[in-house]
């Protein structure tokens, strides 16, 4: 396979000059997002919208600069993404909806319409076939994400607690998954449920399609035929009430690879396009409900067709920096008994992983880790 053409800008700007918005504008035209047939398209631009509490999201600045630049080619944008598996912010269309306008995307400042990829409850998703795939037969993705004609990632590249580094390929591998995608991907294991949040309502009986879950008319409680469960997550979706949860069991590796095989469910044989800024490094999610000071510099921002490139170009201009003093990582690294793994993902999260996901993602298609970096002014 060639190499994949990944094209870089970085985030300095001249007194009175264009602003950060209009170079990525430049940026993703450079890189060629206009040779992709948007007239008349519906175009799904999936990003994270933050949870309430953080503040190291993307902007809606940029959002609204790709919305513009879809507009300008004759595409019908949308923002997108799917519901959490787990209780917070984000974990239904309403909650969902109302956070990202707290954090400042509205129709007004991004200049499309903001769908929640998997619905109201996050079970209005589609499964989607895959071959030459290890984990996963049938991907769990969001409808509205599938639903459109073209698809736009646009990430904000970060730390991340388990995988090392939150980048393109999570944003969609994770991101475009419905509720019951995310727990396929982060759970081994079985439904289990809080009897002192379950309400005997019954509506997570009617989602399961293996008789799994059991009421008991004496205490009116739902109860799990371990048996029967076959850890789908349809009932995590069907509940308001946040009763019931799956262990995050899966280990770190095959999170990887299923978060892989995910990413390609969604892109695979579609018009796609990328985009990863990489900006405010947090050192953790932005799912989580606080954001640390950055670990890293801000590098730039990166656009190509290959997901799989511009993480591996993202991930090495990442090990080339050095780490922020007072950071998590630079207090990782002054640790007298530290060990330092030369990788400033791993020197962050020392539990994280993150290599098994882009090799697993090459060896399956996704793209190539190969890549030409091409500077923009």
């Amino acid at each position: 396979m060639e190499k994949a053409k990944v094209y870089f800008t970085d985030f300095r700007t001249k007194a009175f000059g264009d602003g950060l918005p209009t170079k990525l504008k430049k940026l993703i035209k450079k890189a060629g997002i206009g040779d992709l047939d948007m007239d008349g398209k519906f175009a799904a631009i999936k990003l994270h919208f933050g949870e309430l509490g953080n503040i190291s999201y993307l902007r809606p600045n940029y959002a609204r600069a790709v919305v513009d630049v879809v507009k300008e080619l004759g595409g019908k944008p949308f923002l997108t993404d799917c519901n959490t598996m787990y209780p917070g912010s984000r974990k239904n269309a309403l909650e969902h909806l109302e956070c990202a306008w707290e954090n400042g995307f509205t129709p007004l400042t991004v200049g499309c319409p903001i769908l929640i990829g998997d619905g109201l409850k996050g079970t209005d998703d589609i499964n989607v076939p895959l071959t030459g795939c290890e984990y996963v037969k049938e991907a769990k993705i969001g409808r509205a994400v599938m639903d459109a004609d073209l698809f736009i990632s646009l990430t904000h590249f970060k730390g991340h607690e388990m995988t090392g580094f939150g980048g393109v390929i999570k944003n969609i591998g994770m991101g475009c998954g419905s509720r019951a995608g995310k727990t396929e991907q982060h759970s081994s294991g079985k439904a289990q449920i809080d009897e002192t949040l379950c309400r005997g309502c019954l509506a997570c009986q009617k989602e399961c399609a293996n008789q799994a879950l059991d009421f008991y008319e004496e205490d009116k409680k739902m109860r799990v035929n371990q048996d029967n469960c076959v850890g789908c997550g349809r009932c995590l979706g069907a509940c308001n009430f946040d009763a019931i949860s799956f262990d995050f069991n899966a280990a770190v590796e095959m999170l990887n690879r299923r978060m892989a095989e995910y990413a390609k469910a969604v892109v695979y044989g579609r018009p796609c396009f990328h985009i990863s800024l990489v900006v405010d490094v947090s050192p953790n999610c932005d799912c989580h409900g606080e954001n640390d000071v950055p670990i890293l510099p801000n590098l730039g921002m990166f656009a190509s067709f290959d997901p799989l490139a511009l993480d591996q170009a993202c991930v090495d201009a990442c090990l080339a920096a050095d780490p922020l003093p007072g950071s998590q990582l630079a207090e990782n690294l002054a640790k007298g008994d530290f060990h330092d793994h030369h990788d400033h993902f791993t020197n962050n999260r020392p539990e994280s992983e993150w290599q098994s996901c882009l090799a697993h993602a090459e060896k399956i298609g996704l793209g190539t880790r190969e890549y030409e970096l091409i500077k923009i002014k």
